[in-house]
């Protein structure tokens, strides 16, 4: 089923390009400027199983989309600058921001430089449990027992099943359908409360998951007195915050806040919404991050920003740097919002 879907998305950036669609849509659908969304870089690895490939790109791609956007008369800005751009109506140039949810420390060895060398602003989204060592990165998690074991087992429905996963087919297979499974529970605790269980069932530290792949606060601190990062909330758990009671939802985006205050004394005025899909975050979110005073909040449902997203400041949309389409003509047809144009009927706004 992934693979059906990657395969119609390239397909659909392809014919947009070749066509030469994107270019006359640009000026209807290019709207006044972009926010990508990042999560991981760092050099291409040879494992054959990658289920999280999506989230990661590599170097030498994140340099050549830093170049492009320049070529392509791209302003690269700060989140503060964006805002400021879309509350004055500045809109002579179209920008571009970049964004990096989780705070991985590869962005601290790979991206960091490469960001330096070009002078290009950007921001960090650090969910606080994260650097605390107390997060819970349940698909990498995943990934990793599948990628461990020929079978596994574990209680689904009421029933406890057994699960193979001996080919490369199956582990790709069996990944995509407990990801959606567990996306699809009724609870973040719920989540949690099975993946635990596997993790415990196969031997695999969530903390040292969570150790090996995110940044300290220490590292964090160095990048946030650089004037080119700004440090943004991303809750305390990375919840998936449609699944919490109303006060838990408050409560994590305040607490991220805080906690970031206290830890390295920046108080973040931007926040993105963990997951940030439809049915991750929805009106009751928008409503909080508003509420809470943060200027702005992202969301990863895609889309490019117009003139109208200055009255949905706690929605805005991204585009995202996906490991699956590290290609240049992709993102060019991305940028030229003709893509996520005729995936919403183009409609400009997306906030419902």
């Amino acid at each position: 089923m992934a693979s059906l879907k990657r395969a119609a998305i390239r397909a659909g950036l392809e014919g947009l390009y070749f066509s030469g669609l994107h270019h006359l849509m640009r000026p209807v659908c290019g709207g006044v400027g972009v926010i990508l969304t990042l999560h991981r870089v760092r050099p291409r690895r040879r494992d054959p199983f990658q289920p999280n490939r999506p989230l990661e790109i590599t170097p030498q791609y994140l340099e050549a989309a830093l170049g492009q956007l320049r070529r392509w008369n791209f302003d690269i800005v700060s989140l503060g600058e964006m805002y400021e751009r879309l509350t004055n109506r500045n809109f002579a140039r179209r920008f571009a921001c970049l964004t990096f949810d989780d705070a991985y420390v590869d962005d601290v060895e790979h991206a960091y430089p490469i960001l330096k060398k070009h002078g290009a602003p950007f921001a960090l989204f650090v969910p606080t449990s994260f650097p605390d060592r107390r997060g819970e990165l349940w698909w990498l998690a995943i990934e990793a027992i599948i990628a461990g074991n020929d079978a596994i087992g574990l209680v689904m429905n009421g029933r406890e099943q057994r699960l193979d996963c001996r080919s490369l087919r199956d582990k790709r297979e069996l990944f995509e359908a407990l990801h959606a499974w567990l996306r699809a529970r009724e609870s973040d605790d719920e989540i949690r409360r099975v993946v635990r269980d596997l993790a415990a069932r196969y031997h695999v530290d969530l903390a040292q998951i969570c150790e090996r792949e995110c940044m300290s606060w220490e590292q964090i601190a160095q990048l946030a007195r650089d004037p080119l990062v700004t440090i943004g909330a991303h809750t305390v758990n990375n919840p998936i915050l449609s699944k919490l009671p109303l006060p838990r939802v408050t409560n994590e985006l305040k607490m991220g806040r805080a906690v970031i205050e206290g830890a390295i004394g920046v108080t973040p005025m931007h926040l993105s919404y963990p997951f940030g899909q439809r049915d991750a975050a929805g009106q009751r979110e928008f409503r909080a991050a508003r509420d809470l005073g943060y200027r702005t909040a992202l969301t990863t449902r895609p889309g490019v920003l117009f003139p109208e997203h200055v009255h949905q400041l706690w929605a805005l949309p991204r585009i995202p740097l996906n490991g699956d389409f590290q290609q240049l003509r992709y993102l060019r047809v991305m940028v030229s919002g003709a893509a996520t144009a005729v995936r919403r009927g183009f409609r400009r706004i997306d906030a419902a």
